[in-house]
């Protein structure tokens, strides 16, 4: 499935590197992937802050590569892109996530965003 998501996070401090690593090992694989930072960050109680980035291409190939980017840098990561299954008209676009070291899943993030465009903002956060 060919997608896109702006709800994927990398610790502040490591983005920049992160994602040349993470478009580099698409290339050597020959993945259709590409990551962009967009110079944005969010600020959590529980996890830290993170250097937000969007991706374009497969989500399988999103989240593999996230992870295995985690373990690489012993990184904290944001792996974004889960919806409710709700269909719920509302005011605010929401998207899921989950915050990750390594294979461990150690929280998850809820995001809300402005239906008329704008940045995501950490709504709810819980430790796992």
């Amino acid at each position: 499935m060919k997608g896109n998501s702006e709800t994927f996070g990398i610790e502040s401090g490591h983005g920049k590197e992160v994602i040349e690593w993470i478009n580099e090992e698409a290339r050597k694989d020959d993945l259709n992937f590409e990551a962009r930072s967009y110079n944005y960050e969010v600020s959590t109680q529980n996890f830290g802050s993170f250097e937000m980035f969007s991706w374009m291409g497969d989500i399988q190939t999103a989240r593999k590569l996230i992870v295995k980017a985690s373990k690489r840098f012993k990184i904290k990561v944001i792996e974004g892109g889960y919806k409710t299954r709700e269909r719920i008209l509302k005011i605010s676009k929401q998207d899921y996530a989950m915050v990750r070291r390594g294979d461990k899943v150690i929280g998850h993030i809820a995001f809300t965003s402005s239906r008329l465009g704008g940045q995501w903002q950490v709504a709810k956060e819980e430790l796992r």
